[in-house]
């Protein structure tokens, strides 16, 4: 059965239609049910299953069939990891209420952009905040909004917040939140530290977990192709130019990278931007738009958009550098096949991070066939090496070049 069954609104309906909507996502068709009913909800959701309209729709529902009277209060609270998932979920609202004679105010604060402008726009009324969670804090210390009518919050992505050191802003967070409201927590992993989140906030929650669902990767072809390190750039433009892939994202290690090879690939010819957390606010939203618009071919990014960000039509994921860790593999790749589609993703095997993929392959349950490819030939011997003593004072911490990522 599609949408019907959940006994949407006709304008939520038409909605769903015109963005081709049409049959609900296994986690769709188990949480939207218990947000009706007002359950507390605990969703273990992989990247790409659809969580978001998961909860965006009932929650657009609930707030159709409320009559509130006056300057609209903020009744949903939704926190969010990053910048860019945060102006997505703030979009997916305002699309699937579109048609709503009237409307809902949905407003998104964020680091890297003007507080000032988001404080006028809270004081006008709001109705859906969609926040990070350091700007949040920020606006919260001015003693500028009031959430003492909250009736929903959703902490999406709530591994990776706790995983960018969000563990203290949001337990000042919670401390300003309405008592009866609904809670609804959304991660692809529960480690112990998220559970204990959890178990400060309800004791009354639903578990749903989809992981016994086809997984999301099933829809892309994935390949590793053997090559030395100083031949991954010449190849990468062979593979551009000999293979139909229309949306290309190529992640790398590090902003500069990102940059530089954005830089090169223009001079190539071919039609190429960076993406990273270095970039102002501003850039980063011009720059996910033209790439969504398919103004931009090729994507050079650093892991901010491994997580979260919804682009349908990305053909072909490429791990020019190797991702840390199996989730963050899971997740890179995750951005191609969207909405049932097919995809491909490619990894570059050297002979510096042969050992660190085989540990990827393990532990994300997959084994390989390392290709080859003619005029590209692999050279060298792999040998396992371990890694000096770090040195200290050389590097950023991981939470710092995490949080520059990402902003407040």
């Amino acid at each position: 059965m599609g949408f019907i069954q959940f006994n949407l609104s006709e304008p939520m309906q038409k909605a769903l239609t015109k963005n081709n909507f049409l049959t609900p996502t296994p986690i769709q068709q188990k949480v939207i049910p218990l947000v009706l009913k007002s359950q507390d909800i605990m969703a273990k959701a992989q990247t790409g299953s659809g969580k978001t309209a998961s909860f965006v729709l009932p929650i657009l529902q609930k707030w159709l069939d409320s009559s509130y009277n006056g300057k609209a209060k903020i009744r949903t609270l939704v926190l969010t990891p990053t910048r860019e998932l945060t102006l997505q979920v703030a979009e997916s609202f305002k699309v699937f209420s579109s048609n709503f004679s009237k409307k809902p105010r949905i407003i998104s604060v964020i680091g890297g952009e003007e507080i000032a402008t988001q404080l006028y726009d809270l004081q006008k009324g709001c109705d859906i905040l969609v926040a990070t969670p350091g700007r949040l804090l920020d606006i919260l210390r001015k003693k500028q909004i009031n959430l003492s009518s909250l009736e929903f919050f959703v902490l999406d992505e709530a591994d990776k917040m706790l995983d960018l050191g969000f563990a203290n802003e949001l337990d000042l967070v919670l401390e300003n939140l309405s008592k009866n409201r609904r809670n609804l927590f959304f991660s692809a992993t529960y480690p112990q530290k998220i559970l204990e989140v959890v178990s400060k906030i309800t004791d009354d929650v639903v578990q749903i977990n989809i992981e016994d669902e086809t997984p999301i990767v099933e829809n892309i072809t994935q390949r590793a192709i053997l090559v030395n390190q100083e031949k991954r750039n010449p190849l990468l433009r062979e593979l551009l130019k000999t293979n139909n892939f229309k949306q290309v994202l190529v992640f790398v290690s590090n902003n500069r990278a990102a940059d530089n090879l954005a830089v090169k690939f223009r001079k190539y010819g071919f039609n190429a931007e960076s993406f990273h957390g270095n970039l102002d606010q501003d850039e980063r939203v011009f720059t996910l738009e033209d790439f969504k618009t398919k103004k931009i071919d090729i994507l050079f990014s650093s892991d901010i958009s491994a997580r979260g960000l919804h682009i349908e039509d990305i053909s072909c994921v490429i791990n020019y550098d190797l991702p840390r860790s199996s989730n963050d593999y899971i997740h890179r790749i995750g951005r191609t096949a969207r909405a049932g589609k097919s995809g491909t993703a490619i990894s570059f095997i050297t002979l510096e991070n042969f050992e660190h993929f085989k540990l990827i392959e393990k532990r994300a349950q997959i084994e390989l066939e390392k290709e080859q490819i003619e005029g590209f030939e692999f050279v060298g011997t792999v040998t396992r090496q371990k890694g000096g003593a770090p040195v200290k004072g050389k590097r950023k911490s991981k939470k710092d070049k995490l949080r520059e990522q990402i902003g407040k």
